[in-house]
């Protein structure tokens, strides 16, 4: 070897830095799952039942934290659990039931404390046929039935399956 022939030779260099573009293929299948996961959650939290659920559950902590009359208070609650029902069961199911029926209902779905007095207290006071104060009863009542009452399809409430009937919804008064 000659050093003639050696100087001829370029200088050292480096490669060029990787680009940024294309992404590798874990970078793909990360924005892929980042996707699919966003897509959930939004379908999750947009959910009518589970919207009707929170509107409800933020509904009775403000009928908690009120402090109006027991009257007002057993109308509201009343008001409540038949919008929930009626969002979550049908109207089918719900609209026609009235006072012992109404509450063996509630009863059956989850609201066990607004079986027997309590709940005829209830219904009682907020039509107007006595004043009682079993307000957490009634609150803690409402609560459970709330919290475990679940929405059922068309099919198993035994309707025909047509998807043009509209929810009801309880921020809607």
């Amino acid at each position: 070897m000659t050093p003639s022939w050696l100087s001829q030779l370029a200088p050292a260099h480096a490669p060029p830095p990787p680009g940024w573009w294309p992404p590798a293929p874990g970078w793909w299948l990360l924005a892929v799952l980042l996707l699919a996961a966003l897509a959930v959650g939004v379908w999750w939290w947009r959910d009518p039942y589970r919207r009707s659920r929170r509107a409800a559950l933020r509904e009775l902590r403000a009928i908690r934290a009120d402090d109006s009359d027991v009257a007002a208070s057993a109308r509201a609650i009343e008001s409540l659990l038949r919008r929930f029902a009626l969002a979550v069961f049908g109207a089918a199911r719900v609209a026609r039931l009235t006072g012992d029926a109404w509450l063996a209902f509630v009863a059956a779905h989850g609201g066990t404390q607004l079986a027997g007095e309590a709940g005829q207290t209830l219904l009682a006071t907020a039509f107007g046929g006595g004043a009682s104060n079993d307000r957490e009863r009634w609150i803690a009542g409402a609560d459970a039935f709330v919290r475990s009452a679940r929405r059922q399809t068309r099919e198993q409430q035994g309707l025909p399956l047509d998807t043009g009937t509209a929810a009801v919804r309880l921020g809607q008064r």
